[in-house]
């Protein structure tokens, strides 16, 4: 049985804007859901996949049509984001993901699908760490 928290009212605004889940009963949040703009929809989504305390996915609605169309990953656990995923073009499916693979803060390659195949039809590498692109699919 999933246990819900209690909604709450992050701006004093007399709206509730936020939702928590604690989706295994240990009394720790696993998922919130926040609804920064007060429109109803989620914007943004926090998720603890692994109940270590720390955000593993990242989810938001950048362009306010209530679609979540940003992911932010933590593939490795350290806490920051390795890998970044966008729906550039509404469709629910990542069109462009950037991925840091070697955990220094840069971007080291970036893969794109231009024909919504789910494949990538076009990437950019970066193999000597320079921070620049130094193998192109494009």
């Amino acid at each position: 049985m999933k246990k819900m928290k209690k909604n709450i009212d992050l701006n004093n605004d007399g709206v509730e804007d936020s939702l928590g889940m604690d989706s295994n009963n240990d009394g720790k949040l696993d998922a919130v859901f926040l609804d920064s703009d007060n429109d109803g929809d989620a914007d943004i989504i926090a998720i603890d996949s692994n109940d270590d305390g720390l955000i593993d996915v990242e989810g938001f609605d950048t362009d306010n049509d209530g679609t979540i169309d940003t992911v932010l990953y933590d593939t490795d656990g350290d806490g920051n984001a390795d890998t970044v995923a966008y729906d550039t073009d509404g469709d629910g499916d990542a069109d462009v993901v950037a991925m840091d693979l070697d955990d220094d803060g840069d971007i080291d390659a970036v893969a794109i699908d231009s024909d919504n195949d789910g494949i990538a039809d076009d990437y950019a590498i970066d193999t000597d760490n320079d921070g620049d692109f130094d193998e192109y699919d494009i």
